[in-house]
């Protein structure tokens, strides 16, 4: 078969949102290039553009709307708290200071230019168990979510007065890197369509294919953080069909440093993808935080109860130590109504089509369609009764590995929360309900967050039971950049010509999280190191 040969001066490996952003930098230089992409071109944008488009931005003109004051002082050291750093996490540390002090103006302003738009109240999430990790609300969320912030990207890329210099191929596999000495000076892969070889020569090549989570769970396994034991026996998968390690694979056998792999970003509330497009594909659901969080056998998780929007990592951690790993999140139809959403663009269809007037409804009256569709749409994790005997009873027709839900110790847990809720705010000593006080204070949350609802309240039925289990979603860890963005070896030095943006970099620093994210700054990561790249290589 007829190798196929390519030339250009900058080749970018991987089509998502860094990919697109790191293309269109080069082209305010002037730069020739050439964008590579696994995937067909009606999924150009990659996993953000499933994303529900939350971005982590410091000192924007939202938060002072809301008289919120916020600098990137205050931004770094919430961020050390949530990261954890450890000794030798040198760049990490530096590219989450930058981060920190140039998200504004890599992150907001850019998106701003291209049109999109965030939605005025800006939303709080990771706030910290022990110690506070968001001091404030910092994450915005884009109207018209992850779909939005890619349409508007690409129609960019697609306007550029340098558009002509610009070529996309799509449906080819990136495998390899080509070396002239000690420099990188192109790639290799294949034709997805008939296998046929080609190759790639180039001044620069930036990798941005994304992590190792989604392509196969085999190495997700493999890098399983190991103080959490063994991983799950059923762990879903919400990354990328094509994120898998392939060229951090390549990257090592050169003497690049590929670190932190078991560093992951995983999601405690994952149900089963309807659509089953692959095998173990998943769902992440945004948890209800009026909802009781049980184990297996229907025991509440504790002593200290899991709350959604504190600690993910924290929620992560606990259910791993729970029999059988995973879970079940036990509420009724009122609080699903108020606070149940999932993580994506596909199934939150009022956010995805900038429908303000459907928004207003479901903020008013409940989002009745996506409680009905998900209900429909996963009945082996979805459970509805009238009665918590009948619920219990449907829950063990699902219950896993010889685990049967306890009715009686799952009533007792229950009413136990109901009678602090009847007893009054005044003296309610549950640390969850604690919590719900604390969320309803700030009006971004109160809207979506319900007034201490009862579980067994025969007004609030019928009652549901989520059988939920760990999502995998992001790679923390990934090669290690330096402040250009530049691939580093083992000893420190730069290999020459090669850089890496977005998750293929652990989003700067091959770990700029640490242990844990504040949130958006998956997204935010992404056009924050494809920036800082096109414009180091520009101005090179």
């Amino acid at each position: 078969m007829t190798a196929l040969n390519f030339e250009t001066e900058i080749v970018i490996a991987g089509g998502g949102l860094a990919g697109i952003i790191t293309a269109h930098e080069l082209l305010n230089h002037g730069h020739r290039v050439l964008l590579i992409d696994k995937d067909t071109r009606a999924n150009f944008g990659g996993l953000a553009k499933k994303s529900f488009g939350g971005v982590h931005i410091i000192g924007t003109p939202h938060q002072k709307r809301l008289g919120l004051e916020d600098d990137p002082e205050l931004a770094y050291e919430d961020w050390l708290r949530c990261a954890r750093f450890g000794e030798g996490d040198e760049w990490p540390r530096r590219w989450a200071r930058y981060y920190c002090e140039n998200s504004l103006e890599d992150i907001f302003h850019p998106l701003d230019e291209r049109g999109v738009e965030f939605l005025p109240i800006v939303n709080w999430p990771e706030r910290g168990l022990d110690h506070p990790h968001n001091t404030i609300p910092r994450w915005h969320i884009a109207w018209g979510t992850g779909y939005e912030i890619i349409d508007r990207s690409v129609k960019a890329l697609e306007a550029h007065k340098n558009r002509s210099r610009l070529e996309l191929l799509f449906e080819h596999e990136v495998s390899g890197l080509v070396f002239d000495g000690d420099r990188v000076v192109g790639i290799t892969g294949k034709r997805m369509s008939d296998g046929a070889e080609y190759e790639v020569k180039a001044e620069h090549v930036i990798i941005a294919s994304g992590g190792m989570c989604g392509g196969d769970l085999s190495k997700v396994r493999a890098n399983w953080y190991e103080p959490w034991g063994e991983p799950p026996e059923i762990l879903l998968n919400g990354a990328h069909r094509y994120g898998d390690g392939m060229l951090h694979d390549v990257v090592a056998s050169h003497g690049g440093a590929v670190t932190h792999l078991d560093k992951q970003w995983h999601y405690a509330a994952g149900v089963h993808h309807p659509d089953k497009s692959r095998p173990h594909d998943g769902l992440s659901l945004v948890p209800p935080r009026s909802a009781i969080w049980v184990n297996a056998l229907g025991h509440r998780i504790g002593p200290r109860p899991l709350v959604p929007y504190t600690d993910t990592r924290h929620l992560v951690e606990r259910i791993c130590q729970e029999p059988g790993k995973y879970s079940w999140q036990v509420l009724n139809r009122k609080i699903a109504l108020k606070e149940l959403a999932v993580s994506g663009c596909d199934f939150m269809t009022a956010f995805r089509y900038k429908d303000k007037i459907q928004l207003a409804k479901d903020v008013i009256f409940g989002n009745h369609q996506l409680v009905d569709r998900l209900i429909r749409e996963c009945p082996d994790d979805f459970v509805v009764a009238n009665t918590l005997e009948e619920l219990v009873a449907k829950m063990n027709e699902r219950s896993l590995f010889g685990l049967k839900v306890d009715g009686k110790r799952l009533r007792k847990d229950i009413e136990a929360y109901d009678a602090q809720i009847e007893r009054g705010e005044a003296f309610h000593n549950d640390e969850q309900l604690r919590w719900i006080s604390s969320f309803r204070k700030y009006r971004g949350d109160k809207i979506r967050t319900a007034k201490f609802q009862k579980i067994l309240d025969p007004k609030a039925g019928p009652l549901i039971a989520i059988r939920e289990f760990i999502l995998a979603r992001k790679s923390l860890g990934g090669i290690r950049t330096d402040l250009s963005c530049r691939v580093l070896k083992t000893n420190g030095e730069p290999i020459s010509g090669l850089y890496a943006v977005g998750e293929a970099a652990g989003f700067g620093g091959g770990g700029i999280h640490g242990l844990g994210s504040l949130e958006g700054t998956f997204l935010g990561g992404c056009v924050l190191t494809a920036r800082v790249a096109g414009r180091s290589i520009g101005r090179a």
